[in-house]
């Protein structure tokens, strides 16, 4: 256990409750571009429009409504399933066994959940591809939410809700600084996992987080999860 007095404190933890897309995996390995490219491609087939439109469209349900999905069963009640089993069949390739996150995560005392905007099957194969599927305690996705996205609010409460965690002892790992503010209202501790990629063609207002980026609603901000978990205060494995 890390004793080191300035390092962050998580020692109240006992529920990680982690993003899975550009959080669990670092978002240099490009792989949500996949998922990005498919959703275009299925706008595109499924309003009939040219790619570019489709993906102005995308990212603008993408904005207003927390995911595209949503967008698209709003306004043009579509079924979610099509959508779902198309834009989260990707090569996985670009994720690498990474020994250090296993050893982390399997560190920390408590219970572990992946709390994602996608789909369980989806969190599922990459878990197993990182090797980390065994580790996790559930599975909160969109389906789960009744296809209601984060930042809803209610979702949090209904994720608190499915898994019995109290809020006061739980951390919430997450790429999206929007993300992290009802977790903050229900009094999780909140950390935004941070990069370097170039998110400039995202829409401003659901950015994945910049290297500099920590508003007051985060706790703690990490450019490296495996360090973070690796260097913070906590529990011990066993408690006495």
């Amino acid at each position: 256990m890390i004793s080191d007095p300035t390092a962050p404190d998580l020692t109240h933890v006992d529920a990680w409750v982690f993003d899975l897309d550009n959080t669990l995996y670092p978002a240099a390995c490009d792989l949500f571009a996949q998922i990005d490219q498919r959703m275009t491609a299925f706008v595109s087939d499924l309003l009939c429009v040219p790619p570019v439109e489709a993906k102005i469209i995308q990212k603008r349900y993408y904005a207003e409504h927390g995911t595209t999905l949503s967008g698209l069963m709003k306004v043009h009640n579509l079924p979610p399933k099509a959508f779902l089993d198309y834009v989260h069949d990707i090569d996985l390739a670009p994720l690498d066994g990474t020994p250090d996150l296993v050893a982390s995560l399997a560190a920390l005392p408590g219970k572990r959940y992946v709390f994602t905007n996608g789909s369980r099957r989806h969190a599922e194969n990459v878990t197993k591809r990182l090797k980390i599927d065994h580790l996790f305690d559930d599975m909160f996705d969109i389906i789960a939410a009744d296809y209601r996205p984060k930042p809803d609010r209610g979702t949090y409460t209904t994720f608190l809700e499915h898994t019995g965690v109290d809020p006061a002892s739980a951390a919430m790992f997450e790429d999206m600084s929007r993300n992290l503010v009802p977790a903050h209202q229900l009094g999780m501790t909140t950390v935004l996992v941070r990069s370097t990629k170039d998110w400039s063609h995202e829409p401003a207002i659901a950015r994945p987080a910049g290297p500099d980026e920590h508003p007051d609603h985060v706790h703690h901000a990490t450019d490296d999860l495996v360090h973070f978990l690796g260097t913070m205060r906590r529990k011990p494995l066993t408690s006495p």
